[in-house]
């Protein structure tokens, strides 16, 4: 089948799909709509695909009737049957709803109001995750499904989508909702520190919520409860830090905050940063931050060591590079004989820190700092012969993040998830990845995968030795797999053999630092030098600039009118 993919952004979950569908043998294209600043534009895009179906994973603009009339146009929105508006994954969140779900239904002229094609429903965490945790795992695991039952009705020409009035509701209060706006976003710091976490991840990773904290309004991101707090301590009081996160006293226990973006306007740079970095704290006290926010957390059972890193949103600054790296070092002089390195079930890592990078004095200085010091972390793990080291892609990875993983002997996927082993940006990329990726996947495939610049997902990257084996896609199921995993790896026999091949290995080439010289000389000019447009991508990036195209190895459906690919 012929479809296209017409989306806001080739986010997270669109790319999901786009691998899901090409792997099932369809004939998959991309148009985004944030290309295009009239309807006339976007429909004309639209007609030049000519497609059989078009699929909404990820929109937030308006489909023109001259689409939706004429091609079958399904939207995939993230709230159950009836649920209506931009704001769904946020009231779910901050209501503490029980249950939630997803529907596909097709576009007609009122926004989310069109026949249903597919919905799939499931129980909402406890523990209240943050909106982007929720929408690139449960919320993107019943997009996938609804996405394969369309298709299939699709072809079935006997098949009519369903009025909502006639579908009953599986979700009881589901109604229209405006955007949310801060007002009912916001929070006293008198409040509970749960019912404040709680805001917090209903507006995380955007648009955050507005709070004062030293006198400073900023927007809040990244929250976490602590430690009750003595009593008489005045709320709003910062209490201490630890790494990124500072702690601030509420009501009854302290807010640990990772991140804040002080507003362009009100004269702060707009841009998202590490609380630490934005706020002085250091007269402050010295404090344990959270387990979900610190930098990396170890664990050991047996013969088996496990660190977990946390790469907020993917990125991963010089000092959190620096922290990792210091867990990593004790990790590894540990008396185990394997080490798994993974992440958290929302991200691995997708490099290093834009944003920080961005906003430094010197944004090339940074950059080299920040480089530097994920190399460290890759050459940790590659030259590391006293244990089996094992990297585990728990959640979706890209550029230099993908590479931090392919540095370990034995790397493993959690199903569905989607990798992406290139560098953009106008970067010529490190992290080892001319050692490490031709020796997995051959020289052509790596050749293939730096230049192209496409996605792939567990399966496919399974398919050509990206990775070594996929688990369950269940977060808890691919825990105790990854454990069973590394505890199998742990005999003595088979774990003395693969060291003994990896010594052979270090000693058959030119040692890993020949490898990383060579990637920073290309590096160095990249930063230093500008010479691929670095500075430029990178600040559209952190701006969140709209693209003015549809990037050409995306648009099939213009391939055979521009030649591009």
């Amino acid at each position: 089948m012929k479809i296209l993919l017409l989306v806001s952004a080739f986010n997270g979950l669109t790319q999901r799909v786009w691998c899901d569908l090409r792997r099932s043998g369809h004939d998959v294209s991309v148009e985004l709509a944030s290309a295009h600043t009239d309807e006339d534009g976007l429909a004309s895009a639209v007609a030049m695909a000519a497609p059989d179906l078009i699929i909404c994973p990820f929109l937030k603009h308006r489909v023109p009737q001259q689409v939706w009339g004429k091609f079958p146009t399904v939207i995939i929105h993230p709230g159950p049957i009836g649920d209506r508006g931009p704001s769904s994954l946020d009231y779910a969140i901050a209501e503490a709803a029980p249950r939630w779900g997803v529907t596909a239904l097709s576009a007609v002229e009122e926004m989310d109001a069109g026949p249903i094609w597919a919905h799939r429903e499931f129980d909402m965490p406890q523990d209240p995750p943050s909106k982007a945790a929720l929408y690139n795992g449960l919320v993107a695991d019943a997009a996938v499904e609804c996405v394969r039952e369309v298709v299939a009705k699709a072809a079935d020409p006997r098949f009519r989508p369903t009025s909502q009035d006639q579908v009953p509701r599986p979700i009881d209060g589901t109604r229209t909702r405006p955007s949310m706006p801060q007002s009912a976003r916001a929070f006293s710091w008198s409040d509970s520190a749960t019912s404040i976490v709680r805001r917090v991840r209903a507006a995380d990773s955007a648009p955050g919520v507005r709070g004062t904290i030293d006198g400073r309004v900023v927007s809040v991101y990244d929250a976490a409860v602590g430690e009750t707090v003595s009593p008489g301590t005045t709320p709003g009081t910062i209490l201490g830090h630890d790494g990124d996160a500072i702690a601030i006293a509420a009501r009854d226990a302290a807010v640990w905050i990772g991140h804040v973006k002080e507003p362009a306007n009100l004269g702060g740079n707009g841009v998202k940063l590490p609380a630490s970095a934005v706020f002085d704290v250091a007269d402050r006290p010295a404090l344990t931050a959270p387990a979900a926010l610190r930098a990396a957390r170890y664990e050991r059972r047996g013969d088996v060591g496990m660190l977990r890193i946390r790469a907020y949103n993917g990125a991963m600054s010089t000092r959190q590079c620096e922290r990792v790296a210091t867990e990593l070092r004790a990790a590894l002089a540990q008396d185990t004989r394997v080490l798994v390195v993974t992440g958290t079930d929302a991200f691995f890592s997708n490099g290093i820190n834009l944003n920080v990078i961005e906003t430094a004095p010197d944004p090339a200085a940074e950059a080299w700092a920040n480089i530097t010091a994920i190399n460290e972390l890759c050459t940790l793990l590659v030259s590391c012969v006293s244990q089996l080291t094992v990297a585990a892609f728990g959640a979706n990875a890209g550029a230099g993040g993908v590479m931090l993983g392919l540095a370990a002997d034995v790397v493993v996927a959690r199903s569905g998830v989607v990798l992406n082993p290139f560098y953009d940006m106008g970067l010529y990329g490190s992290e080892l990845h001319t050692y490490t990726l031709p020796r997995r996947v051959g020289a052509g495939t790596a050749q293939r995968l730096l230049t192209e610049k496409l996605p792939v997902d567990a399966d496919d990257a399974a398919r050509i030795g990206l990775v070594d084996a996929v688990g369950p896609r269940d977060a808890a199921a691919f825990d105790g797999w990854l454990w069973d995993l590394a505890e199998s790896h742990a005999n003595p026999q088979w774990h003395n053999s693969a060291l003994d091949q990896k010594l052979r290995l270090l000693g058959d080439a030119f040692p890993p630092a020949y490898y990383e010289a060579q990637e920073l000389s290309q590096m160095a000019r990249d930063f230093f030098e500008d010479r691929n447009g670095f500075a430029a991508a990178r600040a559209a990036f952190v701006g969140k600039h709209t693209p003015d195209r549809t990037p050409a190895r995306l648009a099939a459906h213009r391939w055979s009118l521009t030649g591009e690919r």
